[in-house]
C-alpha cells in the first residue's frame, strides 16, 4: 500500500504477506536455526535418534542428517534454503550434513548479534566471506596426508563415518568391507585416483544379524533362475550378458499371415521353435554355462536352455547387466548373431542361493571385478535400512579421501583450531569486518560443544581444555566422547576427509550469507504457471505463495 496526494494506492493485492527488513531477516534467521537445532542432537557418536513418521504412518528411525531433512516436510523458504546445503553435502561428499547445518545455524545466529549492533548484513557477509576463505587455508595447513595403500588409515576413515549409528557394534567388520570394496573399483589415472560409487551395489536382506553382512566379489541380484531344470549352481562359469530378447521378435509393422490349412500352421510353429532351438545352439556353441537376459525368454527357450544345462535369469535391470558386465568382463550383446566365445565373462561360481525368505543369485569369484556388491543384513527392515545409509557415507568418505589424499583429525579438532587462528588473523582485517570473522571463529566452536553436550559432558569444561590444547600447539586435539576427555584424535584414529569439513564450511558460509542478504519476503506470483502460458496475462489472477 502506498499513499499518493492522500489517496491510498494498492500495489500488491490486499492480503498478501510481506515482511520488510529487519523483521524479515529476523525470522528468516529464526527458521534456518530452527532445522540446526532439530539435527543438532544428532551429531557425533553419542548423538541421538530422530523417528520420522508419515502420513500414512511409514516410520523412518535415524541419525542421518540429510535423511532426517529430506523426510521433514518444511514449509519455510528459509529452512528449504538450509536442507539444500545438506543435499549439497550429501551429493558432493557423501558426509558432513549435520555438521554443515550445525554450523550455519550457528553462524546466523552470531550474525544476528551483530545486525543488534547496528553491523550491515553486507559487512557481515563479507567478513564471513573472507574469514571462510582463512579456513581454507588453514584446513590445507593442518591436513594429514593418506596414501591409498594405507590400508589402516583408511579403515579409520570408514569407521569414522559410521561410528554412531545402528551398525556400530560390528564397526571392525563393516569398516573392512568398505576399505575392500572401495579399492576392488578404484582405479588409476594419470597418477590421480578415481572411484565410481556406481560400481558398488548394496543388496539389501532382512534376517541375521548386521555381522553376517558381506562384501562379494561380483554381483547379487535380486531375481531366481527361469527354469526349475536348470541347474542352481555352475562353477567355472562362462557367462552371456545379454541386451536382447530370447523370444521370436514380433514384426515392427502390423503383418498379415494367412494359412489356409492346418500343415501351414504345423510347419508355421515348428519354424518358430527352430529359430528359438537356434538362438539356445549359438549360445551353447560358445561354451555359454550362464545367460544374463535384460528381457524375456520364451517358454521353449528355457527348456531348451535347461536341456543344454545352462543356468539363465530374466528381466535383469539396466545397471545390473552392466555391473555383471563389469564384474566379469564380458561384451554385453545386443544381437545374438554377433555372440564369440571372446564375448563371454567369467566367474568361479554362479549360484542360486535362499536369503531370508527369497531367492537371490550370487555371482561369485570374478578375477578382476570392476563392480562388486555389498549384501546388507540386519534383524529388522529399520536396521538394514540405518546400516545401508551409514554404509553408504562411509563408502562416499573414503572415496574423498582415497582421491582427494588429505584427511583432518576429528572430534572438534579442526573446528577449535580454526577457531584460534582466525581470532589470531582477524584483526589484521580492521573495520568492522574484523567483528564478523571473530564472530566466525565462535561459530565453529559449536560442533566440539555440541559433541560434548550430547555426550551429556559440560560444554564449558570442555572448550576450556581444548582451547588449552590447542594454544600449547596439539592441532589434532578433540573431544573424545567416550571417555569424556580431550585427547589427541589422530593417535585415537578419529579422521575425516579435508574434503567433507571443507565443503561443510563452504555451504555454511553461503547459505548464512544468502539468508543475511535478504531484507524482504514478498508472496509472489505463480512463476511457473505463467511460465507455462507464456507469461501472457500480466494482471492474471495467480495464485500467492504464503512464505511466511
Amino acid at each position: 500500500m502506498a499513499v499518493l496526494q492522500g489517496q491510498p494506492v494498492l500495489i500488491l493485492k490486499e492480503g498478501t504477506q510481506r515482511t520488510v527488513g529487519r523483521d524479515a531477516q529476523r525470522l528468516n534467521i529464526m527458521a534456518a536455526r530452527v532445522i540446526a537445532e532439530a539435527v543438532r542432537t544428532t551429531l557425533g557418536p553419542r548423538g541421538m535418534d530422530k523417528m520420522l513418521v508419515d502420513s500414512l504412518g511409514d516410520v523412518v528411525i535415524t541419525n542421518d542428517g540429510v535423511t532426517i531433512l529430506k523426510e521433514m516436510d518444511i514449509e519455510h523458504p528459509a529452512a528449504k534454503m538450509v536442507v539444500e546445503v545438506a543435499k549439497t553435502q550429501e551429493n558432493e561428499v557423501g558426509d558432513g550434513t549435520t555438521t554443515a547445518v550445525v554450523i550455519a545455524g550457528e553462524l546466523l545466529r552470531k550474525a544476528e548479534e551483530l545486525l543488534d549492533n547496528e553491523i550491515h548484513p553486507t559487512i557481515i557477509a563479507k567478513g564471513y566471506r573472507l574469514a571462510a576463505e582463512k579456513a581454507m587455508e588453514v584446513l590445507d595447513e593442518i591436513a594429514i596426508s593418506v596414501d591409498v595403500n594405507d590400508e589402516e588409515t583408511l579403515r579409520k576413515i570408514a569407521a569414522t563415518a559410521i561410528t554412531g549409528k545402528h551398525a556400530e557394534y560390528a564397526i571392525e567388520h563393516l569398516s573392512k568391507i568398505v576399505v575392500d570394496a572401495v579399492k576392488r573399483v578404484a582405479e588409476q589415472e594419470n597418477g590421480t585416483w578415481t572411484v565410481d560409487i556406481d560400481n558398488i551395489k548394496i543388496e539389501k536382506r532382512q534376517g541375521g544379524g548386521v555381522e553376517d553382512t558381506e562384501l562379494v566379489d561380483g554381483i547379487v541380484i535380486d531375481k531366481e533362475v527361469v527354469h526349475p531344470g536348470m541347474p542352481k549352481k555352475v562353477k567355472n562359469a562362462k557367462i552371456v550378458v545379454l541386451k536382447a530378447a530370447l523370444e521370436v521378435k514380433e514384426t515392427e509393422t502390423d503383418a498379415e499371415i494367412r494359412i489356409t490349412d492346418p500343415e501351414m500352421l504345423q510347419k508355421f510353429i515348428e519354424q518358430e521353435e527352430k529359430m528359438i532351438k537356434d538362438m539356445v545352439d549359438k549360445i551353447a556353441e560358445t561354451g555359454a554355462n550362464v545367460v544374463f537376459c535384460q528381457k524375456g525368454i520364451d517358454d521353449l527357450a528355457q527348456y531348451y536352455l535347461a536341456k543344454a544345462g545352462i543356468l539363465a535369469v530374466r528381466r535383469v535391470k539396466q545397471s545390473d547387466i552392466e555391473k555383471i558386465a563389469k564384474a566379469t568382463g564380458a561384451r554385453i550383446i545386443t544381437d545374438l548373431r554377433d555372440l564369440s566365445s571372446e564375448d563371454l565373462g567369467e566367474a568361479e561360481l554362479v549360484e542360486e542361493k535362499k536369503i531370508g525368505d527369497e531367492e537371490m543369485v550370487f555371482i561369485r569369484g570374478c578375477k578382476n571385478p570392476k563392480a562388486v556388491t555389498i549384501l546388507v543384513r540386519g534383524g529388522t527392515e529399520h536396521i538394514v535400512d540405518e546400516v545401508e545409509r551409514s554404509l553408504t557415507d562411509s563408502l562416499k568418505v573414503t572415496k574423498a579421501a582415497i582421491e582427494n589424499g588429505k584427511v583432518v583429525a576429528g572430534g572438534g579438532a579442526p573446528e577449535i583450531e580454526l577457531a584460534l587462528r582466525l581470532k589470531e588473523w582477524a584483526p589484521s582485517l580492521g573495520g568492522r569486518e574484523q567483528l564478523a570473522a571473530e564472530a566466525f571463529a565462535a561459530a565453529l566452536e559449536v560442533i566440539p560443544r555440541a559433541l560434548a553436550e550430547n555426550a551429556g559432558l559440560d560444554p564449558i569444561d570442555i572448550l576450556v581444555e581444548l582451547r588449552k590444547a590447542h594454544e600449547d600447539g596439539n592441532v589434532y586435539a578433540g573431544v573424545d566422547v567416550f571417555s569424556g576427555k580431550v585427547v589427541d584424535m589422530k593417535e585415537k584414529g578419529v579422521l575425516e576427509p579435508l574434503r567433507v569439513k571443507k565443503q561443510a564450511i563452504s555451504s555454511a558460509t553461503e547459505v548464512a550469507i544468502m539468508i543475511l542478504r535478504i531484507d524482504d519476503v514478498i508472496a509472489a506470483k505463480g512463476l511457473e504457471k505463467d511460465k507455462d502460458k507464456g507469461g501472457e496475462d500480466f494482471d492474471s489472477d495467480s495464485s500467492s505463495s504464503d512464505d511466511e
